[in-house]
């Protein structure tokens, strides 16, 4: 920790000088700090090592800060949880806005019926979890099916795979597999088991946990007790703020009907088409300048990980497709700034062309017809009726730079092909309204890596 005087950097004490804090002592401190001139180590010590409790206290008292605007001072909390749902983790990247955090890829989780969770747990009503359960297993067949069909082909035919020069057994053995798992996952339930960490700062578990709280799924007011719990260990005061709150429980309502109605009007296995919208807007105040020139903004970044310049950042950008699938949606949803929408629907059902629908006709009508009572019946647990290959509407606003790197990194090396189809597109849109940048934003092909 340094303080910056004028020109001046003035190191800290040395750190064995310093008691050692929880996350919310540290958030007392800081609190305190911004309330006075003493300094960061005439703060620490007066805090009592042996008693930090009555120090936080004292201090926050004090202080009289508002609990949002000390937790954010609590550092990063980590929190794991294994076993939920796939659609538990999308949910939490969606609420958890400020979050880092990584999710068991499909590649390494279990695909098998005795990786999804009990009926009860996930609010499925008793008398559809015999059914509920049959087809499940059966998408799960599909998928292990379809998994060896496309493996055997891939060696039998190796032109179907694109593969780097002079690449080693084990990368070709590597994309072979990637190849046939990336086409055959459309079959995996949304209610399979996966693993979920994050780590954010007490003010945003805070958050997410009264959301989690808030929502009608018994999955996620459970996940909300149990990381409440976890957290109250390090930061009891602020974590009293992380239950259920009447406009997050009425918002949530809401977004309920509005995806039941959507979701029963669209109902459909059948495959919906691609159509992208993308909204740009450059206006600016009259009282500020006009952003740089666009391609000042971007002709001097390396790679997609250097600073574009005011012109990209200034610039608002929504982007939405009429047809992600789940399998796509969990990952593009993980893109952090802006705001992301989705009803989480049954508008359609994506497979590639690799795979014969007309096998699997039975399979999708019974998954269709099984959401369909559910959705009937207003139940929220229809989310774990559908496939990865459910195709959703999506949305997405934010700002051209973030937009630019999203679409950078979805159609560059080894990108899935399905993210590449999406994003193209989306680029093409974006540079049809601002084609100055074309020369400047690299599109790539999906190479494997």
């Amino acid at each position: 920790m340094m303080k910056v005087t004028g020109l001046a950097l003035v190191p800290p004490p040395s750190a064995a000088d310093l008691p050692k804090v929880t996350p919310e002592l540290l958030a007392s401190v800081l609190a305190r700090y911004s309330r006075s001139n003493e300094g960061i180590a005439a703060i620490l010590a007066k805090v009592d090592v042996a008693n930090p409790e009555a120090s936080i206290d004292r201090i926050l008292k004090f202080v009289d800060y508002g609990h949002a605007s000390i937790g954010g001072l609590t550092g990063g909390l980590a929190v794991a949880l294994d076993g939920v749902s796939m659609w538990l983790a999308y949910k939490l990247f969606e609420i958890a806005q400020m979050a880092d955090g990584q999710e068991s890829s499909t590649r390494y989780i279990a695909m098998d019926p005795r990786n999804i969770p009990e009926a009860g747990e996930l609010g499925i009503p008793e008398d559809l979890a015999p059914r509920w359960r049959d087809v499940l297993a059966r998408a799960f067949a599909a998928y292990h099916a379809e998994y060896a069909r496309l493996d055997a082909l891939s060696v039998a035919e190796p032109g179907r795979i694109r593969l780097p020069k002079d690449a080693k057994p084990a990368v070709v053995a590597r994309i072979r597999k990637n190849y046939a798992l990336d086409r055959a996952r459309y079959f995996v339930p949304f209610a399979t088991r996966t693993n979920v960490g994050l780590v954010q700062t007490s003010r945003m578990w805070a958050q997410t946990v009264k959301q989690l709280d808030s929502l009608p799924h018994p999955e996620a007011r459970a996940a909300a007790a149990l990381i409440r719990d976890e957290l109250v260990k390090q930061s009891p005061r602020l974590m009293r703020h992380s239950s259920a709150e009447g406009s997050f429980q009425e918002q949530a309502r809401q977004e309920l009907a509005v995806s039941l109605q959507m979701g029963l009007e669209r109902l459909s296995a059948e495959p919906l088409g691609d159509q992208v919208w993308v909204s740009v807007d450059r206006s600016a105040p009259p009282w500020l300048p006009q952003a740089q020139p666009v391609a000042e903004a971007l002709r001097h970044r390396a790679n997609r990980y250097g600073q574009q310049g005011q012109a990209t950042r200034r610039m608002r950008v929504t982007f939405a497709w009429n047809n992600m699938a789940l399998a796509e949606l969990r990952d593009l949803n993980r893109h952090r700034t802006g705001n992301r929408y989705t009803p989480v629907i049954q508008a359609g059902f994506y497979l590639p062309p690799e795979i014969p629908r007309v096998g699997h006709i039975a399979l999708l009508n019974d998954q269709l017809e099984l959401t369909r009572e559910l959705m009937r019946r207003g139940s929220p647990s229809y989310v774990y009726s559908l496939l990865l290959g459910a195709q959703t509407p999506f949305e997405h606003g934010t700002h051209a730079d973030k937009f630019i790197y999203e679409a950078e990194l979805r159609t560059g090396m080894g990108a899935h092909f399905r993210y590449a189809e999406h994003l193209g597109a989306a680029l093409c849109a974006f540079l049809g309204q601002v084609p100055e940048a074309r020369e400047w934003v690299v599109e790539g092909s999906a190479e494997p890596e």
